[in-house]
């Protein structure tokens, strides 16, 4: 299968630049895989079609302000880095531009040197390996001097940073936003368990695959990065009990549902447990564990091709082209889609 099999021409207006005011106002496509007929609805009724007895599994990641600006000891150009992931005891994995100020060996100095790193290696994909160097508590000091690490192609200053965060993300890790929980609010979420539906939490810090397109023209020869992922005992009980009863396991995003399918057993129960995932969903793949969620990604994506294997993807890009038809807003701001 073929990368442009999920290519899609998006006109750029409609790439959404900044957040509604209310975040359960954005509008909800709903696509019924068994027909591939859709229905245009708004977020807020979501609950029409989530039952009582199922179950909604979130990501409660939260973004840290993961984009630094700083210089190389010595010299006064300006470098970015952009925290990916954390491999402990203050190495990170970043992206770094230029690239060619941040070779192996180089000192680097941000906020007058209330934080310094050194790049202890260059990888094969051109990711660096850096260590920082600091006093004190490492997220405190990214709160003073990061900033929050919008996708390239958001254009516009966003005033609040709490509006890329999800209002449920509690566990710091991500240089993402979880983005199909963004259009949930406290009420929305007090109004699902008010009709008894169960609410559980997964931990995917979300990491160098946000940010990493497709380049293999074969899809098949993508390798996608690893993320790191957490079930805890309460979420893996709550999801099995679900399932005994017969009830959904809704996905809020492609984040908690790679991690449900990388958990899950074949017969869509989970267990307990912690580490990395580089799982690569895309048509042929049968899912175990879930229906879906998630927002309107961009063509050529793992993300689209995680959908089409949920859907089949001609109904995945008929159902985009009457999202451009209809002029829905696409991408991290944009609106939403619920897949069943």
């Amino acid at each position: 299968m073929k990368k442009s099999d999920f290519y899609f021409d998006l006109p750029e207006r409609l790439i959404a630049q900044h957040p509604l005011e209310q975040r359960d106002a954005s509008r909800l496509m709903v696509l019924d895989r068994r027909d591939g007929s859709v229905t245009h609805r708004h977020f807020r009724d979501l609950l029409e079609y989530v039952q009582p007895g199922d179950c909604m599994v979130f990501n409660n990641s939260r973004v840290i302000p993961a984009r630094l600006m700083g210089h190389a000891v010595g010299h006064v150009t300006p470098i970015e880095v952009l925290l990916l992931t954390d491999k402990g005891d203050g190495l990170w994995e970043c992206l770094t531009r230029p690239g060619k100020k941040t070779r192996t060996g180089v000192e680097l100095t941000f906020g007058d040197g209330l934080l310094t790193a050194t790049v202890e290696a260059v990888q094969p994909d051109g990711n660096r390996l850096i260590r920082f160097h600091y006093e004190g508590i490492f997220l405190e000091i990214l709160d003073k001097l990061g900033t929050m690490p919008l996708p390239p192609y958001i254009k516009e200053k966003l005033d609040d940073p709490e509006r890329y965060q999800t209002v449920y993300s509690k566990t710091p890790g991500s240089a993402a936003a979880p983005t199909a929980g963004l259009h949930f609010t406290t009420e929305l979420l007090d109004a699902l368990k008010a009709k008894g539906v169960k609410l559980a939490f997964v931990t995917l810090h979300v990491g160098l695959g946000t940010f990493r397109p497709v380049k293999e023209d074969e899809i098949t020869d993508h390798i996608m990065h690893s993320e790191y992922y957490v079930m805890d005992e309460e979420t893996a009980g709550i999801i099995n009990d679900t399932r005994a009863a017969g009830g959904k396991i809704w996905a809020v995003g492609t984040t908690a549902s790679r991690t449900l399918e990388t958990i899950a057993a074949d017969d869509g129960t989970v267990r307990a447990q912690s580490g990395w995932t580089d799982i690569f969903i895309y048509p042929g793949y049968k899912f175990k564990a879930v229906d879906l969620v998630t927002n309107f990604h961009l063509p050529e994506s793992t993300l689209m091709m995680l959908i089409s294997a949920f859907a089949t993807r001609e109904m995945v890009m008929n159902a985009y082209q009457e999202a451009i038809k209809e002029e829905y807003r696409f991408f991290s701001f944009g609106d939403s889609m619920l897949l069943y």
